[in-house]
């Protein structure tokens, strides 16, 4: 598992995460068809968001979630991403996005600041799940949202694992997900693995977690 890793495997991992999403920015940059748009429909309408929200896009590649978070009216978003010529081409195309080149576990932005945090289709990638969950419940503020979710599912996931050049996680079942938040101020709303999306939408309790 990834998050088992040591903090030089770690660093080796995003680089050749970052490396090798810097060569695919084309086969990325596509019109989705239209099962997969459905399905990121899906994700992002569970984040409830409401006008005038901050939101956070981990793992925001060329900008996906982009159109469909700016159909809710967002005050804010902010996109987080290791592959500098991912993030390069979503800047490009959404110039009011402010971006973040960086591992998530990293970032350090504003105590309780945001109202949504969606990590699509990235969760498996993570080097460091448990400090990226940590410090996700420190930039939410009380009644935020984190969503987890993959638009293609478990079973996509599992078929990639053994094509891509890094470490590759399945998704969590609904009891190792729960074993990750035991320590977390997160309460599971919602939890759907189903064999064409994997969705989870985890609520911040109580008050921002000050660092």
């Amino acid at each position: 598992m990834c998050e088992s890793m040591e903090p030089g495997e770690q660093l080796l991992t995003n680089q050749k995460q970052a490396h090798y999403f810097d060569g695919v920015v084309e086969l990325f940059d596509q019109e989705q068809p239209p099962h997969i748009l459905r399905n990121l429909q899906l994700i992002v309408e569970a984040a409830s968001i409401q006008p005038g929200d901050r939101v956070l896009d981990v793992g925001a590649g060329v900008g996906v979630l982009i159109p469909l978070i700016r159909e809710y009216k967002p005050g804010t978003i902010v996109a987080c991403e290791i592959s500098a010529k991912m993030l390069a081409r979503l800047a490009q195309k959404y110039p009011d996005v402010q971006t973040h080149l960086s591992d998530i576990a990293e970032v350090k932005l504003p105590d309780g600041w945001f109202n949504v945090i969606f990590m699509n289709a990235v969760f498996p990638n993570l080097v460091d799940k448990p400090r990226a969950l940590a410090n996700c419940a420190r930039m939410l503020n009380s009644s935020g949202r984190l969503v987890i979710s993959h638009p293609e599912g478990r079973l996509f996931v599992e078929r990639i694992r053994d094509v891509v050049p890094f470490p590759l996680d399945p998704l969590p079942i609904f009891p190792q997900l729960r074993r990750m938040l035991k320590d977390l101020p997160f309460l599971l709303t919602l939890y759907e693995d189903r064999s064409d999306l994997y969705l989870a939408v985890l609520e911040r309790t109580g008050p921002p977690k000050k660092s």
